[in-house]
């Protein structure tokens, strides 16, 4: 597989933010790390080598962005204002730096994003924040709530961060056309997020798919498995 590192000084960050990508061609996928992972953290448990046809037949190019979970959310060294601020900047770099740069390059004018356990909170957060320019939500093990990394702070940088908070108050017409899918298992830790945020969903008539695989955990083997069954679905 064609693997590049991309580089570059964040103006939102005021650092530098790091991104590997695979692929020569296809629709671009962005996909997030879990909880305090890296770029690199995909490809170190194998999860890109599982979907390497794709990427090989030139259907998909993945984009594997870094994370600053220590500089925000998990950041217990400031204030909860700052962890939202901070993650508000975060938020800022995918949507004007990274999916634009997507888009330019490639010449979609979508683009699909994934994550698993933390990382669906993050694309989960992404997509339904900006549905004009996400076709795809796809989340194995997905976090959805960051209520209890701010105690009972609250205010418009947590609120428009929490897709459990927000959700049922969108209404643009995109979110009705994108293609959702909640990936979980009968033993994962996070099912009953995942039971919460199909509820939402199926509140507001937004079609998804729950997938409960059964005798299966929060762990890496699960989400090699469900990775590219999801993507089977892009095109």
């Amino acid at each position: 597989m064609n693997e590049q590192l991309h580089q570059w000084f964040s103006p939102h960050l005021n650092g530098d933010f790091k991104m590997l990508t695979y692929g020569h061609a296809g629709y671009p996928v962005l996909l997030f790390p879990t909880t305090m992972g890296s770029f690199h953290e995909a490809k170190d448990h194998g999860l890109i080598e599982s979907v390497r046809w794709f990427v090989e037949q030139g259907l998909i190019r993945l984009y594997c962005v870094d994370s600053i979970d220590r500089q925000s959310w998990y950041n217990r060294q400031v204030s909860p204002a700052k962890r939202a601020e901070n993650h508000t900047w975060y938020d800022k770099l995918i949507r004007w730096e990274v999916i634009e740069r997507v888009r330019e390059s490639t010449g979609f004018g979508k683009v699909a994003v994934a994550g698993c356990s933390f990382g669906g909170y993050h694309a989960s957060n992404i997509a339904f924040r900006y549905p004009d320019a996400v076709s795809h939500l796809m989340t194995m093990s997905g976090a959805f709530n960051i209520r209890n990394f701010v105690g009972g702070y609250y205010d418009d940088h947590v609120y428009f961060n929490n897709p459990l908070d927000y959700l049922s108050n969108l209404d643009n017409p995109a979110l009705w056309q994108m293609k959702i899918c909640l990936g979980t298992s009968d033993r994962d830790i996070c099912l009953p997020a995942n039971l919460r945020m199909s509820e939402l969903l199926k509140a507001k008539n937004v079609e998804h798919w729950l997938d409960c695989r059964p005798n299966a955990t929060h762990d890496w083997a699960v989400w090699r498995e469900m990775f590219p069954h999801y993507l089977s679905f892009v095109y």
